[in-house]
């Protein structure tokens, strides 16, 4: 049976890198990599790596996809797992989300951790993150 955890995060740092793809293509929106460090609270808790490349037009709209090495605990089970998640936006909202746990990933009492989530950023600018997982032993 899945259970959810839910929390807060913040980005505690976002580091560009240069990196030239193997072909220039021009678009309307210009796209980028990315490191970041982020640490969670609440019953998501504990702090992640994350590999991001995204785009934003002029007029706010955007794309992203992020893949996150997690190390805390979901619902005071401890351990590591990686998750990636992705979605567009017209510049104030999200759209097209997907968001999944990587089978295989986990190790400690995540070790057969799978599901799905979301994340979501409050009027206030508060980062809330949810986890639908469960443990799948094979």
């Amino acid at each position: 049976m899945a259970e959810r955890s839910d929390g807060t995060f913040e980005v505690v740092s976002f580091t560009p890198l240069a990196l030239e793809p193997p072909i220039a293509v021009t678009t309307a929106m210009p796209v980028g990599v990315a490191t970041m460090e982020k640490r969670y609270a609440g019953a998501v808790d504990g702090r992640s790596a994350t590999l991001f490349s995204g785009g934003q037009g002029p007029g706010g709209a955007g794309a992203y996809v992020a893949v996150e090495s997690f190390e805390g605990s979901l619902g005071g089970r401890t351990g590591t797992f990686v998750f990636l998640h992705a979605a567009s936006t017209h510049g104030q909202d999200r759209y097209g989300e997907h968001f999944t746990i990587a089978r295989g990933s986990g190790t400690g009492d995540l070790a057969d951790i799978a599901g799905t989530g979301g994340m979501t950023v409050d009027e206030d600018g508060t980062h809330r993150v949810w986890f639908d997982w469960e443990l799948t032993p094979g």
